[in-house]
């Protein structure tokens, strides 16, 4: 019996091989400005993209925690991803890393910038 450690083998096929990107992984840095996202991705994400440099409220529910059950987080958008949301909040000098499943919804203080390209051409 050879001691030496093999690769593995599993069935099916690789989700990532070689330099092909994963599926469905659109990040902002592949574009050359913050208006220049791919044709309809309407996700939270990216509409929060589109409104970076805003001040908003981000009202979030923790249902496991009877201290912080219910939050409102406010601040100015300074990044966005699929599970998160960076906020920095001015006044405070704090920063909030927060996640996407636990958000209810958020306002703005302005109008919301929107791409047409999310509206459906029916």
């Amino acid at each position: 019996m050879n001691n030496s450690y093999q690769n593995p083998t599993f069935p099916g096929n690789p989700i990532y091989s070689g330099n092909m990107p994963l599926p469905n992984q659109t990040t902002a840095a592949n574009y050359s400005n913050n208006f220049e996202l791919p044709m309809e991705q309407s996700y939270i994400e990216n509409i929060l993209r589109l409104n970076k440099g805003k001040q908003v409220h981000v009202h979030m529910t923790f249902p496991d925690s009877n201290e912080f059950r219910d939050r409102e987080f406010s601040g100015i958008i300074e990044q966005s991803g699929r599970d998160h949301i960076i906020l920095s909040d001015p006044a405070t000098g704090k920063w909030y890393l927060l996640l996407m499943i636990y958000v209810d919804f958020i306002t703005f203080d302005e109008p919301i910038n929107y791409s047409q390209e999310f509206i459906p051409s029916n």
